[in-house]
């Protein structure tokens, strides 16, 4: 019996919960799922609610015997959260980014030694950055450049992009934080850059307050990186450069897609968003059955943080 319980069930955390009862039913794993509510007027798909045995909406009334708490509310929330529940689960999963930010006290965190902290990182199982992760030679990329462009207002359907968390800093929105997922799967790749160098501003006509475009030049003893980030781009844009010796790897990550330029070959990977998202959910549940590592506890994720939000280090 898995006893978890869910803080916050917006389209993440919604999306998480659903794959849970979906891989449950594929491991033939018993499963009992509760949840803390702040937005108690909004009411739940009876697709969810079905599947939620309890409601909480304190966390005092939250009880301290769960495997995972899921951590799926805003990010700007996260921290606060983890104070007041960090003693209720064994487990936890924190949907990206860790934090809104990285000049916390970490000292009121500590957890135990059998407890687990993983911070989502889902374009890691992607099927382009896995198949390069296993079958490319990375030990002589040069540089590499990455390029994630696209809309705001065309991210959630249906809802007011102002209003949604990534229109507002204090919320822990910005481009710079919220498509964290680039540096993540470069550091994943390439290792950890020594020095970092970056532009991050509003530029665009959006109405939000957070930074809408983030450029970067970073490098590592091996490699030169380059990253450029934005919220307004009208071209739907996610795409990775890794320039070697002989030969320059394109790889687009949206069309599932990477060319190999000598050898004048293109392989195809596409797959839908949830696949990879379901991979990495399948990974957490080995993880806290003992069978697979931690590959992004809290501290690698607050290195990618402190990496994806200064101006220079």
């Amino acid at each position: 019996m898995l006893n978890v319980c869910f803080i916050g069930l917006g389209s993440i955390g919604t999306r998480h919960l659903k794959n849970l009862v979906g891989l449950s039913e594929q491991r033939n794993m018993e499963l009992n799922i509760d949840a803390l509510r702040s937005d108690i007027g909004k009411t739940l798909d009876y697709r969810i609610k079905k599947e939620i045995r309890c409601i909480y909406h304190n966390y005092k009334d939250i009880p301290d015997n769960y495997d995972v708490i899921f951590i799926t509310n805003p990010t700007s929330l996260h921290y606060k959260t983890l104070l007041e529940v960090k003693n209720k689960a064994k487990n936890f999963f924190i949907e990206k980014p860790v934090f809104h930010t990285s000049n916390i006290n970490l000292h009121p965190l500590s957890f135990q030694r059998n407890q687990a902290v993983y911070v989502a990182c889902p374009m890691r199982y992607e099927n382009t950055i896995q198949y390069i992760k296993q079958n490319i030679d990375l030990s002589d990329v040069f540089c590499a450049r990455a390029i994630c462009s696209s809309y705001l207002p065309d991210w959630r359907p249906g809802i007011d992009y102002r209003k949604s968390y990534s229109a507002h800093k204090e919320m822990g929105g910005g481009v710079s934080i919220d498509l964290i997922h680039e540096w993540d799967y470069l550091c994943y790749l390439l290792g950890v850059p020594k020095q970092v160098y970056s532009l991050i501003q509003k530029k665009s006509d959006l109405e939000i307050d957070s930074d809408d475009i983030a450029v970067y030049i970073g490098k590592n003893e091996n490699c030169i990186f380059e990253i450029h980030l934005d919220y307004f781009g009208r071209e739907e844009i996610r795409q990775l450069q890794l320039f070697k010796k002989d030969t320059t790897i394109s790889v687009d990550l949206l069309k599932g897609t990477i060319r190999d330029s000598k050898q004048q070959k293109e392989i195809k990977l596409y797959e839908q968003r949830n696949e990879y998202q379901v991979r990495e959910l399948s990974y957490f549940l080995d993880m806290i059955e003992g069978k697979v590592k931690n590959t992004n506890d809290m501290m690698n994720a607050l290195k990618i943080l402190r990496i994806a939000e200064r101006e220079k280090r």
